[in-house]
């Protein structure tokens, strides 16, 4: 009897042991995760044997942990001093712009007295069946393999040509707002101007490329007419790109030599493109409808002079920007722009 009696009392012991230990289980809060989950470490299993507050507060903390390994960090313009920037790439732009201008320049040259030497009597060739001695600039770029330099030539100047006129909107917009500042009645409604040259330029750019690759021998009648298009939108950007510069720079006294020098240039080089076009215009009617001798080599020549003015127009960039550089950085946009910022505020 005795012997039953202490293992009943054994029993009891052990079954209300393990009954206090699932109540006292069933009363910890909650955690989120399930049963077969383990969480923390080895001491994070003893909470039973801490205090009730112990308790909570543990496991508060490790849900806390949990949550912030599971929870994705984001970079915003507070955090992002410490993300990493990277620069790609970094050019001088005065090389580009040089690059970029003197490309169909020499290109030009070189078709012209390879095509003049070799090609004679090909690129003399006209309707008239008179006598000629200049070749026209579609001519000896109509011609094989000359096509094929030029069009190859004009496709590495076009490219750097779109990025070149968005940077000089955003200059002109720089320029205007130092302007705004000192002397706002001077503005007016200069910003449409400066969106003017833009589009100006863009068609002029597209133009250039049209008349590349649509040779009047393919398709005169399509090559005519946007050979007119370069034209017109060459003089006019030409005319407002000296407009708006006259604007900004209305007394000169704060240029730069080298700001002199380009506006200078620029205006001596419309007045040459202006005066070309008109003797183009004579020439090309004395040569469409009477068929004067000479008449489509004075043609041409007027035709080259128009071309070279128009790329030295252009080539006034590296006056415009002698030491700018093109780069290519990653990083926060928040940052970027705000760095960029302090910077344009020191140069003003």
């Amino acid at each position: 009897m005795s012997d039953s009696n202490a293992t009943t009392r054994v029993s009891g012991k052990r079954a209300s042991s393990a009954s206090s230990k699932s109540e006292a289980k069933s009363s910890l809060p909650s955690t989120g995760f399930s049963s077969n989950t383990t969480v923390g470490t080895t001491k994070d299993l003893n909470l039973l044997d801490l205090p009730p507050e112990t308790k909570n507060l543990q496991t508060l903390d490790t849900t806390k942990t949990v949550n912030q390994q599971h929870t994705p960090q984001t970079y915003t313009a507070e955090t992002s001093n410490d993300f990493p920037f990277a620069l790609h790439f970094l050019a001088n732009f005065h090389h580009i712009c040089v690059f970029t201008a003197l490309l169909p320049l020499v290109t030009l040259f070189t078709c012209f007295v390879t095509a003049y030497v070799f090609q004679y009597d090909e690129v003399h060739e006209t309707h008239c069946r008179v006598y000629n001695i200049v070749p026209s600039i579609s001519a000896i770029t109509g011609v094989s393999p000359q096509r094929y330099f030029w069009r190859f030539s004009i496709a590495l100047h076009l490219g750097p040509r779109l990025p070149i006129a968005f940077i000089y909107k955003n200059y002109y917009r720089i320029m205007l707002a130092k302007l705004q500042k000192e002397r706002p009645e001077k503005v007016g409604n200069s910003m449409y101007v400066v969106y003017l040259i833009l589009v100006l330029n863009c068609i002029e750019i597209a133009s250039l490329g049209g008349v590349t690759y649509i040779s009047n021998r393919e398709n005169y009648p399509i090559h005519e007419k946007i050979f007119i298009t370069f034209m017109i939108c060459s003089l006019c950007h030409m005319l407002a790109t000296i407009k708006l510069n006259d604007i900004i720079h209305e007394d000169h006294t704060e240029l730069t030599q080298l700001q002199r020098d380009s506006i200078k240039w620029k205006k001596i080089l419309f007045a040459m493109s202006i005066l070309s076009t008109i003797g183009l215009l004579i020439f090309f009617a004395k040569h469409r409808f009477y068929c004067h001798d000479l008449a489509f080599s004075w043609f041409a020549f007027f035709e080259y002079l128009i071309a070279i003015a128009n790329m030295l127009f252009h080539f006034t960039i590296i006056l415009d920007f002698p030491f700018q550089y093109m780069l290519v950085v990653q990083g926060p946009r928040a940052k970027l722009e705000e760095i960029f910022r302090k910077s344009l505020a020191k140069l003003d």
